[in-house]
């Protein structure tokens, strides 16, 4: 190679290094000055991260806005993830300590506990939720579903490294670990250690200093019952999201998690039973945002909150406060009376009853009692006791308890004989040899005739003496001539064996049909006096009350009259007075039957010289059992419908009492259910001027 050809190559090789070295400069004036701070501020970034701000949930008031559930402040103990600086395995066992001291719970669901014999045992297997929960627990240590709860317990011990602790703080730490697999705990997901901690918890972790390692103590707010013993059953619960709740799994296999599809988080509360959960999405509210800045050290660099949380909705129930603690009480009160100094099978053996008020303007409830009940402040720390308890407190008898009507049934067959013209309110069809006569259906050239002993009730009645002293003979022979069918249509007309409307889990009831498998014709009498096949509910009762009270109109009875905005106190919906059906035309043929009812209830001792005009029937059908079986003499149930002022009617009453003795037992009831709606409305029983009554 030649001098020239080897200077050539010399300067080209000069050439390209000085052009990349120049690059090289160029770039590094790039990245100091011209983009220097940028790079800086990125070489310094923050993460940020979003933790949400749970909404107050809405409260629930009566008619009036008196509170009947609310919320009350609390803390609670947290665990944040981004400000975890110790071992979680010795932080949550300092915070569990800190808790057992004080008398605290923790957030622990894991169904395992100690076996009597040592080792360990799984517990509450009789609950679903519990069921669900143990099946996810083996799939998440990798077992059949046959492993015991030792060999699950050393999976868990293993894999969150506890060798070094007792076998008690192996499970309770087990427990929490778990617990926070659960509910998704991460960066962006705290854990709730523990709810509504003591003011000595919240003063420990902080004396100790443990709000900068990791632990948090955050305000919230807890839900209150005033009064637990008012309407338990009604108001309901809140509680835990159970496993079964979050992760759905279908008949095919596939998944779901539709509580996470609607802004849930597994820790949150949610309405369990009774108006918490029906009114759940009017209640819960929407939760805020809060903003957390981390940067690249891990330090909490700022905290802000970027969505303000907004509560509930305020559910407006029906009820009247004042009045459903009269009710309550006064049910009590009748039952205890009748234990006491009732005869025997005349209500001495009265275990149960239960009441239902409806405001006959609107359809809604004003009371709803069940006796006996429980307090819902302490359902948790006395849920055993209830469940166990045979007079079934937990039983929402004005909704589920199913009852024969007897003869508070007989205006249902009176208006079906009068809407068809089967009967005249004046027309004697039948003579009556007494209320109890046993009523010989074969009819014979004379008609049919009663084969009573006493003729009590005299030798022919028409409709308003049949309903005033309860003939069931009138009714056998009305009922047979129209058939169920007939009568079945007016039933459902009028609110029996239907849905009433009612935004709470109710049994629909039954009637007796020509289709039933044990259908005879002396069931078919039978049905037409409130027995056979037919059951009904309380509130289908006093449901019936009230449309006969209006005449034939129905209207959706109802627990719930509307919701307001929880800031401004604006009414945003309202569902008062929507009526379901109509029965037109016959005015004369329900005023027959009211006149009926009238001079029934001035019958009654108990309300006879009432001032106000009440409309009542009452009803004793037989139970199965017997009280005497020698003289074939069964138990009864009590059983009454009413209504009043007939001039305007303005309430109307279904109730029921288990082994009451007999309607009339109910009389008193119904007299101190008017007292209280009228006294606390006018402070008198006497209406301004005859036939009106104060709003």
């Amino acid at each position: 190679m030649d001098r020239k050809t080897i200077l050539r190559r010399l300067a080209a090789m000069i050439v390209i290094v000085a052009l990349a070295v120049s690059a090289f400069v160029l770039r590094l004036v790039q990245y100091q000055l011209v983009q220097g701070e940028e790079l800086l501020q990125k070489a310094d970034a923050v993460t940020n991260y979003e933790f949400r701000i749970t909404a107050a949930r809405g409260d629930i008031v009566d008619r009036y806005g008196r509170s009947l559930a609310s919320n009350a402040s609390g803390y609670n103990l947290v665990i944040n993830k981004l400000m975890l600086t110790d071992d979680l395995n010795e932080m949550l066992a300092e915070l569990i300590g800190i808790l057992m001291d004080s008398g605290d719970q923790w957030n622990d669901q894991m169904p395992i506990g100690p076996a009597a014999g040592g080792g360990w045992e799984f517990i509450q297997q009789d609950q679903p939720h519990a069921q669900k929960m143990l099946e996810e627990l083996k799939n998440y240590v990798g077992k059949q579903q046959y492993a015991t709860a030792d060999q699950v317990m050393e999976m868990l011990v293993d894999r969150y490294e506890l060798e070094e602790y007792p076998p008690e703080w192996q499970r309770r730490l087990a427990g929490v670990r778990y617990q926070m697999v659960v509910e998704g705990f991460s960066d962006v997901s705290n854990f709730i250690l523990a709810k509504d901690v003591s003011l000595r918890t919240v003063a420990v972790v902080r004396e100790r200093g443990l709000t900068s390692k990791g632990a948090d103590i955050t305000e919230t707010s807890y839900r209150i019952y005033e009064d637990g013993t008012l309407a338990p059953h009604l108001l309901g619960t809140v509680g835990a999201i159970f496993a079964e709740d979050w992760k759905v799994t279908g008949e095919d296999g596939s998944v779901s998690y539709p509580l996470k599809d609607k802004g849930y988080k597994m820790n949150d509360l949610i309405g369990r039973s009774g108006l918490e959960k029906a009114c759940e999405s009017q209640l819960r509210g929407k939760d805020g945002i809060k903003q957390v800045g981390r940067d690249k050290n891990g330090v909490i660099v700022s905290s802000s909150v970027v969505k303000k949380p907004q509560p509930g909705r305020t559910a407006v129930s029906t009820l009247d406060r004042d009045l459903q603690k009269s009710c309550n009480e006064a049910l009590e009160r009748l039952v205890k009376n009748l234990q006491e100094n009732a005869k025997p099978g005349k209500g001495k053996e009265a275990t149960a009853a239960s009441v239902v008020v409806i405001d006959v303007k609107t359809g809604g409830i004003l009371a709803s009692s069940t006796y006996p009940s429980y307090d819902s402040n302490l359902y948790s720390s006395r849920y055993s006791e209830y469940a166990s308890d045979p007079g079934l407190p937990m039983l929402n008898r004005p909704l589920q308890g199913l009852y024969e009507p007897g003869s508070t049934y007989k205006p249902v067959v009176a208006l079906a004989g009068l809407v068809d013209g089967m009967v005249t309110p004046e027309e004697e069809p039948v003579r009556c040899g007494g209320a109890g006569a046993s009523y010989n259906y074969y009819v014979t050239s004379g008609g049919p005739k009663c084969e009573g002993i006493k003729h009590v009730h005299g030798d022919s009645l028409n409709l308003y003496e049949a309903l005033q002293y309860s003939c069931n003979t009138y009714f056998y022979d009305l009922g047979r001539r129209l058939g169920v069918d007939k009568v079945n249509d007016m039933a459902q007309k009028l609110g029996l064996a239907g849905p009433t409307g009612v935004e709470l889990p109710e049994s629909t009831g039954r009637l007796t049909h020509t289709d039933d498998k044990n259908f005879t014709k002396g069931l078919e009498l039978m049905a037409a006096i409130g027995q056979g096949n037919t059951a009904v509910t309380p509130v289908q009762l006093a449901t019936y009350a009230s449309t006969l009270a209006n005449k034939g109109v129905r209207y959706k009875t109802h627990y719930i009259s509307g919701y307001r905005d929880s800031n401004t106190g604006e009414l945003v919906e309202s569902f008062d007075g929507q009526v379901e059906s109509r029965i037109e035309g016959h005015e004369d043929a329900f005023a027959a039957v009211e006149q009926g009812m009238v001079l029934a209830a001035q019958s009654y001792s108990a309300l006879h010289g009432y001032p106000i005009t009440l409309a009542v029937k009452t009803g004793s059908p037989q139970r199965g059992e017997y009280f005497d079986p020698v003289k074939g003499i069964h138990y009864v149930n009590s059983a009454i419908i009413a209504y009043g002022p007939v001039e305007d009617p303005q309430i109307a009453i279904g109730a029921v009492i288990e082994y009451g003795g007999g309607g009339s037992n109910l009389n008193p009831l119904v007299k101190d259910i008017f007292n209280a709606y009228f006294v606390e409305k006018t402070s008198a029983l006497q209406p301004e001027r005859e036939g009106v009554f104060l709003p």
